[in-house]
């Protein structure tokens, strides 16, 4: 369950977080959208990192992004995407892309904590927004090299082509999210001249 945060002051500046996929992994990579049409960069710039992994439960401690930290968080965001779209078409996965989340998971250790509130990761290290690129690492590997690794599917939408898990009891879900991708699909279709019975 996510809870937004408040927002940076930047905040109002840039396209909002696209927050409706179900596994965490995927939901990053979904800040860059439509990757394969009219991309759009929802990670800009390190703040909207920050707000991101806040609206998004993943923050660690009290560290704030840097340049640095957001170009890691970009190549691990790539990194995932390209793994998880090998795997959706049944394909091999890059060594390089594999090395990205290994490393954040052996670099980057993090001791759960049980608090007032619930659960907290702290990280060993201290570098509090790595720790948080490790969760999200952790959460990909976990889903990506576990039991759930056939259910991994690429949105219909040719423009998008973004990850999700597919949970439906026939194994046909079709897109990413129905609310965005699945709507678009309808309008197309809507629009698109009537042909079967010979009206336009």
């Amino acid at each position: 369950m996510t809870h937004p945060a408040a927002p940076s002051t930047a905040a109002a500046s840039h396209p909002m977080f696209r927050l409706d996929n179900e596994q965490l992994a995927f939901r990053f990579t979904a800040t860059l959208s439509d990757r394969y049409g009219a991309q759009v960069e929802r990670l800009p710039d390190p703040e909207r990192l920050d707000d991101w992994l806040a609206a998004n439960d993943v923050v660690v401690g009290s560290e704030h992004a840097t340049p640095a930290d957001l170009g890691l968080a970009r190549r691990l965001r790539e990194a995932v995407h390209r793994i998880g779209t090998a795997i959706a078409r049944d394909e091999p996965t890059a060594e390089t892309d594999r090395t990205v989340l290994n490393r954040l998971l052996c670099d980057e250790h993090l001791c759960p904590e049980l608090t007032e509130t619930g659960l907290h990761w702290r990280p060993v290290t201290g570098h509090h927004v790595r720790g948080a690129l490790s969760r999200i690492a952790h959460d990909a590997v976990t889903l990506l090299g576990g039991p759930r690794r056939g259910q991994v599917k690429t949105c219909q939408n040719s423009d998008c082509q973004g990850l999700y898990v597919d949970t439906s009891q026939g194994q046909n879900r079709r897109w990413c999210s129905m609310n965005i991708c699945g709507n678009r699909a309808k309008k197309a279709r809507f629009r698109s001249p009537r042909t079967m019975d010979g009206t336009n």
